[in-house]
């Protein structure tokens, strides 16, 4: 019923959100009196959504000379801050390991996350090398990490792709991920309390999406990018996309990295092994039917 209701809600979101786009696209021209043909009329609908490409010189450059790297010193350097505060006042969840173990993750979720987060910590690893190339003396070495750039954006794609497959159905927003994020998952306590979550929380849904719907616009502006076959208004734009859509991937990298190793004691086994302990479970995922779906898995093993 909840997955209904929040099928119903996106769909409503998506018409609404095409609805204001015809609108915004048929006001020029019912103001300008055109009646033009279908490529007359895709043009000036791009041109009302992006305005004129050609345009995107000095904004490019002001961006490319001024801004990304200082955006991404933000981010790389205020995310892990904030982290540091919350572990230093709030402290990591530990809970009981010596109790049952709930079977939480097949041996192919295990191998396809890790092909997965070892190539993508290298994308957001050279990325941010190349970002900050001029730093480190650019040279050979820069050169060096963009070909592994390329080389890791290739190999995320498979796993990626098998990540967004495998767990697609878990990653759909449900009613309960509202509640999940307004009290933040329940990390800015101490005390230990069941948050609303199913298999995955909102915080690790969120991600998902940056990593595998983000990730495949990251690999597409980034072929645009190396110059197969693109215009230099082309790039530019993509250029930009890429390096906006890059800093919010970090900042995911590094909220995922921070749960998996230091705001919960022994996740990084449970990705390992696939079990997770019972309390853990009950604690941080309240809403999973963890009775059926572990001997489902067990099956799998």
């Amino acid at each position: 019923m909840q997955r209904s209701i929040a099928s119903a809600f996106l769909l409503g979101i998506v018409c609404v959100a095409g609805s204001a786009g015809v609108a915004f696209a048929q006001e020029p021209l019912a103001q300008q009196g055109l009646t033009t043909s279908l490529s007359m009329y895709y043009t000036q609908f791009m041109n009302g959504i992006a305005g004129n490409w050609q345009e995107y010189g000095e904004l490019f450059t002001l961006l490319q000379g001024e801004w990304f790297r200082k955006l991404f010193l933000i981010v790389i350097t205020a995310v892990p801050v904030v982290f540091l505060l919350h572990y230093l006042i709030v402290g990591a969840k530990h809970f009981d390991h010596d109790g049952e173990q709930i079977l939480f993750f097949s041996k192919y979720a295990r191998i396809v996350h890790f092909i997965a987060a070892v190539s993508f910590s290298l994308l957001v690893i050279t990325g941010l090398l190349i970002i900050f190339g001029a730093f480190f003396g650019g040279g050979a070495f820069i050169r060096g990490t963009r070909y592994v750039h390329l080389a890791s954006a290739m190999v995320f794609a498979v796993p990626g792709l098998l990540m967004f497959l495998l767990w697609f159905k878990d990653m759909l927003p449900q009613l309960h991920d509202i509640s999940w994020m307004l009290i933040v998952g329940g990390y800015l306590s101490k005390k230990k309390k069941p948050v609303p979550a199913g298999k995955f929380n909102a915080g690790q849904k969120m991600y998902f999406w940056f990593a595998t719907l983000g990730g495949g616009v990251m690999a597409y502006t980034g072929y645009i990018i190396w110059g197969f076959g693109a215009g230099v208004d082309t790039v530019r734009i993509y250029t930009i996309i890429h390096n906006i859509l890059g800093m919010g991937i970090v900042a995911f990298y590094f909220t995922h990295f921070y749960m998996s190793v230091f705001a919960i004691e022994g996740s990084l086994q449970s990705m390992r092994t696939g079990y997770k302990p019972q309390e853990e479970v009950d604690i941080l995922h309240s809403r999973y039917n963890y009775k059926t779906n572990s001997a489902q898995l067990e099956k799998t093993l």
